[in-house]
């Protein structure tokens, strides 16, 4: 059901942010434990979280879902496009709340749902979606070039990353290669135009 790419990516960065009420912004580290409730120490962990914008046609906002939202991946290389587009010298990751920072996989943000990027340790992550952008980034970006953020949203559309989970524990570290495993499904034929 899921086939590796041929292609390997490699960790450019680990994040977390240990306290999202303080700042969207999140810290580089060297390394994180990965465990099934989200990676060690970042505020986007849990097995549960109140809903949100991205289940609204669903639930009412604040009910309790499954966490499918505990780590935040991005592209290093679609981060430069982003800074590019945006007219900035560079686009940081703790800027926009990354948890993980990946390189060499071309058009990260396009990984179809169910694909697992599986790191070294035997640790995998499931991408849930991709990461539709806000504004609330442009608003730390503001804080590095004024007046640039707003332009944060409409460049990073296609650009933003995905959002994924735990499916198995371990170490995630800079450095280490990631495997990608894309799940073998033809499209599905009935959908709507987008």
């Amino acid at each position: 059901m899921l086939k590796p790419l041929s292609m390997h990516g490699h960790v450019a960065a680990v994040l977390i942010n240990p306290d999202r009420k303080q700042s969207l912004a999140s810290q580089r580290i060297d390394r994180v434990q990965a465990t099934f409730a989200g990676l060690e120490g970042d505020a986007h962990g849990g097995l549960t979280r109140r809903s949100c914008s991205r289940v609204a046609l669903l639930y009412p906002r604040g009910t309790p879902i499954r966490n499918t939202r505990q780590v935040s991946i991005l592209s290093e290389e679609e981060l430069a496009t982003i800074a590019a587009d945006m007219g900035i010298a560079r686009l940081e990751p703790e800027w926009v709340g990354a948890n993980l920072v990946l390189s060499g996989i071309p058009d990260l943000t396009r990984l179809p749902p169910s694909s697992r990027l599986q790191f070294p340790s035997g640790a995998s992550l499931v991408v849930d979606m991709e990461n539709r952008p806000c504004k609330f980034p442009g608003e730390v970006v503001d804080r590095h070039f004024p007046g640039l953020g707003q332009r944060f949203p409409s460049a990073a559309v296609g650009r933003r990353g995905v959002t994924g989970w735990v499916e198995r524990e371990g170490i995630i570290a800079v450095a280490d290669e990631v495997t990608v495993y894309i799940p073998v499904q033809p499209p599905y034929p009935h959908l709507p135009e987008i």
